[in-house]
């Protein structure tokens, strides 16, 4: 009998010299350049990824549509989105208006109560939440509730938190480049890489924009043990 490889015993074993094989819970990401680098090949279901950005609107999101599509027959939460939500562009790009559901919260408190609700919830197909300062404790609560989902789940934050600790397998630090994202492994199962990876993103309207029309279509009343009268959600 020959000798195993470590991934032959467990998909979840892997050596630090190596991608993790990550073999299920995966969604394809679209970019054959950026599928190389990420452990089992795409977007991690069931576990916090960071993204890690300059500022809201460098590209992050035209970085996960294609993700987004592959599961936008699931719902899709935008929690705490920095800008008002445009259905024309989601309609554009093939995502479901009624797909959709952002959710907003007055307290930092209620939106990390929700995101955990959202992920425990397993009816959504992924969870974004933007959030600028997060506990550490507050980040383990939502990595621990992504792992009992297979939803996959991003946070959004500023580029400042990449010295930040997370429980997070997979971070990425994002910047914008000419027709494209510049993308920094801060953080994934696997080797260090010397170089930033460069994914070209395709030319389409901003999902999110500051001056764009909202869905004013008023919410159901929230039931008991729904989430709190101050989220608002549009769907």
């Amino acid at each position: 009998m020959g000798a195993l490889a470590l991934e032959d015993i467990h998909p979840s074993i892997w050596r630090g010299s190596q991608l993790a094989s990550a073999r299920v819970n995966v969604v394809p990401c679209g970019f054959e350049n950026l599928a190389g680098e990420l452990p089992g090949g795409g977007w991690p279901k069931g576990a916090l990824t960071d993204l890690l950005v300059q500022q809201p609107g460098v590209g992050e999101m035209r970085l996960l549509l294609p993700a987004l599509k592959t599961i936008a027959q699931r719902r899709i939460a935008f929690l705490q989105p920095p800008h008002r939500f445009q259905p024309e562009a989601a309609a554009y790009w093939g995502l479901p208006e009624t797909s959709i559901n952002v959710v907003r919260a007055n307290k930092t408190a209620d939106a990390l109560w929700a995101g955990e609700q959202i992920l425990r919830a397993g009816t959504f197909g992924a969870l974004i939440f933007w959030q600028t300062h997060v506990r550490p404790e507050a980040l383990r609560r939502l990595h621990l509730a992504a792992q009992t989902s297979e939803s996959l789940f991003f946070m959004v934050r500023p580029l400042a938190a990449a010295s930040d600790t997370s429980p997070a397998p997979l971070r990425i630090a994002v910047r914008p480049a000419r027709d494209s994202v510049s993308l920094e492994f801060v953080k994934r199962r696997g080797p260090a890489r010397d170089e930033p990876l460069v994914v070209g993103l395709t030319h389409s309207p901003i999902l999110l924009n500051r001056h764009a029309s909202v869905d004013r279509r008023i919410s159901a009343a929230p039931q008991p043990r729904s989430l709190p009268a101050e989220l608002v959600v549009h769907e």
